[in-house]
C-alpha cells in the first residue's frame, strides 16, 4: 500500500482521473488543493484508492466576542 498527498496524487493522475478514482467531482479536488487541506491518499491492495484528512480538533475556529 502506498500513501501520497493529494497534491502528488493529482500531479500523477490528473485532476479528472483523481476525482473519478476518489468518487468526487473535479471541482471538489480543486477546492481541496486550493484550500491547502491536509489530505492523504492511500492505494489499497485491490488497486482502489481511499482519501483521509487530518484536521485539528475541534475543527472550527473559536471566535472571541468583544463588547462594543
Amino acid at each position: 500500500m502506498k500513501e501520497t498527498s493529494l497534491d502528488e496524487f493529482v500531479a500523477d493522475k490528473g485532476q479528472s482521473e483523481a476525482a473519478r478514482l476518489l468518487n468526487v467531482t473535479p471541482p471538489a479536488i480543486h477546492k481541496a488543493i486550493t484550500a491547502k487541506r491536509h489530505i492523504r491518499v492511500l492505494e489499497l491492495a485491490d488497486g482502489s484508492f481511499q482519501a483521509s484528512e487530518l484536521r485539528p480538533f475541534p475543527s472550527q475556529t473559536v471566535r472571541l466576542q468583544t463588547a462594543c
